[in-house]
């Protein structure tokens, strides 16, 4: 049977003992040894060895080390929830007498403090009524307030703004490359604030839209999916800054599904339409 192991006071006993034991061999050495002996045996009562750590806390270390570990959330995911308070939906109706009304969607990005909202011509082209839907769920008439048709960019300008507006953040297309990465977000057949992601597959590109008689030039191009209601809304690059307005697709066939071949207008392009400075 195990004997139990010695009181506190036994202890220190038995340690004091030990000392003068130890002090008694030494006294032929001198008192220098002596002196020695006491001052380790004070720094051992005053800093005693740490406790071993119980099976608990190194189950709590370790999980603690995991956590940190864990990988950040994806860059798309960032780039979206930058992107997401400034895109706006944009609807259109258009009236032709024996016509019947006809129904347009697309895509807008609001760019500035005052509201106004950057989209291509094409969406508000003809249009009687354009409606806007915010990112809150607030719903506004605009009107047009300036064009470049040789662009095919306008500016719209909410009637009845929301109370808080979010300008996105403007990149420099400038710096683009082929090979970085590229997001669109829009709304693809009216499914708002969808978003593809891809990369920048050419510069200084040119597109002729269906129906047009403008050729367009000093586009980017992108292989991110584009699909009608996405013409205006914000390609993006990896920082979640707009570098341009999403103007189209191409596709040999007469179906209008992605393939493959998406284009942006610049942004330093489609901003000097609203007044913005250069990047």
């Amino acid at each position: 049977m195990r004997e139990p192991p010695p009181s506190r006071p036994d202890l220190w006993r038995q340690r004091l003992a030990s000392l003068r034991a130890r002090a008694a061999k030494a006294a032929p050495f001198g008192a220098g040894v002596l002196a020695a002996l006491l001052a380790l045996a004070l720094y051992n009562a005053a800093f005693p060895a740490p406790a071993p750590l119980t099976a608990g806390e190194v189950s709590l270390t370790v999980a603690e080390a995991m956590a940190s570990a864990t990988a950040p959330p994806a860059r798309s995911a960032s780039v979206y929830q930058l992107i997401r308070p400034s895109l706006v939906l944009i609807e259109t109706e258009r009236r032709a007498a024996g016509d019947g009304a006809r129904y347009g969607l697309g895509s807008g990005v609001v760019v500035n403090a005052d509201g106004a909202i950057l989209t291509s011509r094409h969406v508000i082209a003809g249009a009687d009524t354009v409606m806007l839907t915010f990112a809150d769920g607030a719903e506004s008439g605009a009107v047009v307030i300036a064009e470049q048709p040789e662009n095919d960019i306008a500016v719209l300008m909410p009637t009845a703004p929301p109370p808080l507006v979010f300008p996105a953040t403007l990149g420099n297309p400038g710096a683009v490359r082929v090979g970085d990465e590229a997001y669109v977000v829009g709304n693809p057949l009216g499914l708002y604030g969808s978003m593809s992601t891809g990369v920048i597959s050419g510069l200084d590109r040119a597109f002729r839209p269906p129906d047009s008689e403008l050729t367009l030039s000093g586009l980017i191009q992108v292989d991110a999916a584009v699909n009608p209601g996405n013409s205006g809304g914000p390609l993006l690059n990896r920082d979640g800054q707009v570098i341009g307005i999403v103007a189209g697709l191409v596709n040999p066939t007469d179906q209008e599904v992605f393939i493959g071949l998406g284009f942006a207008v610049p942004i330093d392009v489609a901003g000097g339409a609203a007044g913005l400075p250069p990047y």
